[in-house]
């Protein structure tokens, strides 16, 4: 059988294996605050939250190319009719996956909320250094490091300004009934999330497996290019797969996580959880459909839901958690870039001896 074919098959079944381990990993970004204010119980929210996601899947595939060609650049392997050449490609790619995952399972054994997509970024990063394949450093600090560092303080300081001001809006109101109609209102912010999480997260799966196919020689068979523009299109196959794969692990649930940012950080009320899910869906929104950036879900609502906390009192916040999850944050590019590259060499090493 043609090892390529094998190999590009491998990628894509691990690929949506990441997409899965996606799902699940941050299933709490889109509803451990309704689920902490008893806005939604739990299998309802995993439930709706896995509805979105294949929703916010479909709308679109700028975040997708992005991954697909403004992190590593693998041209002179997919443009190669040479099958050593595309195999070479197709490990990279491999190795990216590979160093995705394990750095996913070992922040969700930990309850660690951490960034899927930096996890993945740092992979192909880490994999195209150990292959000496040209990083996009440019396309990375526009996409990647700036809003990392960009969507965690706007996410923060948005939440915090308008919690300030809804908060001054409802001081004269009954609290226990305003309460009530904000646990409403959050069954429409946590579904504005999961829709944000499938549009970024998912997308960033079909980048992937584009990539693979295109690397394996498939790209003509698939029409992966557009014969007039040139520019990358999304094959549907590869957006239902990436949608059904991320909805599935969204729907297995993320418990540790989900109790972290839900109850561990600080406790939530219903007009908090809105506000923090609402500003997290904009920010999410903004980036896909305007910067064709691909930011972390995680970093974004970790940030909103320290903001609206603040509003409580300073102290009200356990910044020792938080604490911990921004060191996890800085830790996950280079610890995926670092398992990818091991496994690159691995991998490497296995194909020369078939």
């Amino acid at each position: 059988m043609d090892l390529n074919l094998i190999l590009v098959t491998l990628v894509i079944v691990i690929a949506l294996g990441f997409d899965y381990t996606n799902g699940f990993h941050d299933a709490a970004n889109a509803i451990a605050t309704s689920v902490s204010t008893r806005a939604l119980t739990p299998r309802v929210a995993l439930l709706m939250a896995a509805v979105m996601n294949i929703i916010g899947a479909l709308l679109g595939t700028e975040v997708a190319k992005t991954i697909g060609k403004g992190i590593i650049d693998i041209s002179h392997y997919t443009a190669s009719t040479d099958l050593t050449m595309q195999r070479e490609g197709l490990v990279i790619v491999l190795s990216a996956l590979i160093g995705a995952v394990v750095w996913n399972l070992i922040t969700w054994w930990f309850g660690l909320p951490s960034s899927s997509s930096h996890a993945l970024i740092g992979g192909l990063v880490g994999a195209g250094l150990a292959s000496s394949t040209a990083v996009q450093w440019k396309g990375i600090l526009d996409h990647v490091i700036i809003p990392m560092f960009a969507s965690p303080v706007i996410g923060f300081l948005i939440g915090y300004v308008l919690m300030r001001i809804l908060m001054v809006a409802l001081r004269n109101l009954p609290y226990h009934r305003t309460m009530r109609r904000f646990r409403i209102l959050q069954t429409i912010s946590a579904a504005a999330m999961a829709l944000g999480h499938g549009l970024q997260d998912a997308q960033k799966t079909m980048g992937v497996i584009v990539m693979a196919l295109v690397a394996g020689g498939y790209g003509e068979h698939h029409n992966i290019f557009d014969p007039v523009t040139g520019d990358m299109t999304v094959p549907l196959w590869v957006k239902l797969a990436a949608a059904t794969a991320i909805s599935l692990g969204t729907y297995s649930g993320g418990w540790r996580i989900m109790r972290t940012l839900g109850r561990k950080i600080i406790d939530l009320d219903p007009a908090r959880g809105f506000v923090a899910e609402s500003v997290s869906a904009v920010v999410l929104y903004l980036s896909a459909f305007v910067l064709h950036a691909p930011i972390s879900t995680t970093h974004t609502i970790t940030s909103a839901i320290l903001g609206v906390g603040a509003t409580k009192r300073f102290s009200a916040v356990r910044w020792g958690v938080a604490g911990n999850i921004v060191g996890g944050w800085f830790l996950t590019l280079p610890a995926a870039a670092g398992v990818a590259a091991v496994m690159f060499y691995l991998v490497h090493w296995l194909i020369q001896l078939v």
